[in-house]
């Protein structure tokens, strides 16, 4: 089914089909789940809806404590996969060219913000375009995509709604075209062709994390601890509560009454002499803070193993002399995280990568079909890691004949593009085999020879 038919079928040939598109009750409850986690992330939590209470005749403010572990959680691991700009890898003629796209169109600081959707929404959205002979790409806000899908859950159209100065924008996305209607000075709801412009890259590309509910959409991965957090906050709000109110001991005479103006409020160093029989005591509240803390701690640990946060990044273990086969242990629910997240936004960058090869392409530039299907990227994770164990097994490897130098350089923590020191550890060795034949040197320089490494 492609776009016509679907809104034949589900519009009844509207022209402006978008509208009702967009007003749908689904849409209109995925956008809103949406705008109540930008809310959530923003500080507006459920601890902060608390009434006022009447205590001994006055009214008594409660303690609203907000934690904001969300915000630290989320950051966390989009960090621990996006931290490092990716590498690519592949042919190297192919490599080079993309390369160059990634640079002048900063795709890897879109990377890091498309994973940062992926983990507080569960959706990202990317629109390639060229501009000025430059490829470049547009993240499409969440809360403003309506992406169409037909029976087979394929993407046949997509629409950007946005409301700017009072004003209603709709972007719709063909396969062939962008088009754009809006009301803007009008002064009423009537909405006209803004402009129209051809598409050569396509649908907008959607990435999206692992949703057992729904195929199409993600799923945030907020939903998993909000609960937790605020059972965190209600407790420690209404534990500190109990300061406040029950902090003040009250005197309990028992058998004896105390009487004229009672205790001297600035009496120090006295007492008081009862008739026998009689007792006096100040009776306060006992607080039992073991139970609290035994189940704020519970919560907590919780929180940390349903969000794959390691409780060492959260000061939560003491570590000091760790190995590395330690270090990866306690970042071993990390890992797991990274690998999901990165399968998530891998598929979306295949998309990328096939259709930048098309505009390029299209730009004259000569791209092997085959080449952009070997195309890879290596992730670095930002785990802490002991270097020098890690340098010295490469070393090892590499005397060893066991591994190329583009596996030690992929794997070396101190490279940051292996493109890149190839091309310079080429360079090394041609300057040295220069210099070498001046010298009367006959011998080649090998580029696997540890003098051009070094």
């Amino acid at each position: 089914m492609d776009i016509q038919e679907y809104i034949n079928r589900t519009h009844d040939g509207e022209p402006q089909w978008f509208v009702e598109e967009v007003g749908m009750t689904a849409h209109k409850q995925r956008v809103q789940d949406i705008l109540d986690k930008k809310d959530y992330l923003s500080g507006q939590h459920k601890i902060l809806t608390r009434k006022s209470e009447t205590y001994n005749g006055k009214v008594f403010e409660p303690r609203k404590i907000v934690l904001q572990y969300s915000k630290t959680i989320v950051n966390f691991q989009t960090s621990y996969l996006m931290k490092n700009p990716v590498s690519l890898t592949g042919d190297e003629n192919t490599v080079a060219e993309f390369k160059k796209v990634y640079l002048k169109g900063k795709f890897n600081k879109i990377d890091f913000d498309i994973l940062d959707s992926l983990v507080k929404y569960g959706n990202a959205y990317e629109y390639i375009y060229v501009q000025d002979g430059v490829i470049k790409s547009k993240l499409i806000a969440p809360e403003d995509s309506y992406p169409v899908y037909n029976y087979k859950n394929e993407l046949i159209a997509f629409i950007e709604f946005y409301v700017a100065n009072f004003s209603e924008y709709y972007t719709v996305y063909y396969t062939d075209r962008v088009e754009t209607y809006t009301n803007a000075g009008t002064g009423e709801d009537e909405l006209y062709l803004l402009e129209t412009k051809k598409s050569a890259s396509g649908l907008p590309i959607c990435y999206k994390n692992q949703n057992e509910l729904d195929t199409r959409f993600g799923r945030s991965d907020l939903d998993d601890f909000i609960g937790i957090l605020d059972t965190m906050e209600d407790i420690l709000s209404k534990f500190s509560d109990s300061f406040y109110k029950h902090h003040n001991p009250i005197p309990v005479a028992i058998g004896q009454q105390l009487k004229g103006e009672g205790l001297n409020q600035n009496l120090v160093g006295g007492g008081l002499v009862l008739d026998d029989g009689a007792d006096f005591k100040m009776v306060s509240n006992s607080l039992d803070y073991q139970s609290f803390e035994a189940i704020y701690k519970t919560l907590k640990q919780a929180l940390l193993d349903i969000s794959f946060t390691p409780a060492v990044s959260m000061n939560n273990t003491d570590v000091s002399n760790l190995s590395e086969v330690s270090m990866k242990l306690l970042f071993q629910l990390a890992d797991i995280k990274a690998g999901m997240n990165e399968k998530f936004i891998r598929d979306g960058m295949e998309h990328r990568f096939a259709v930048v090869a098309d505009l390029l392409a299209r730009m004259g530039v000569s791209i092997d079909e085959k080449a952009v299907e070997t195309l890879d990227v290596v992730f670095q994770y930002s785990r802490p890691t002991n270097e020098k164990d890690i340098i010295e097994n490469l070393k090892a490897l590499s005397e060893m004949g066991a591994i190329s130098i583009e596996s030690v350089l992929e794997n070396s923590p101190y490279t940051k593009d292996v493109g890149q020191e190839l091309e310079r550890l080429r360079g090394n060795r041609d300057s040295q085999r220069v210099q070498k034949v001046n010298n009367g040197a006959v011998n080649e320089v090998r580029v696997d020879d540890p003098s051009v490494i070094v």
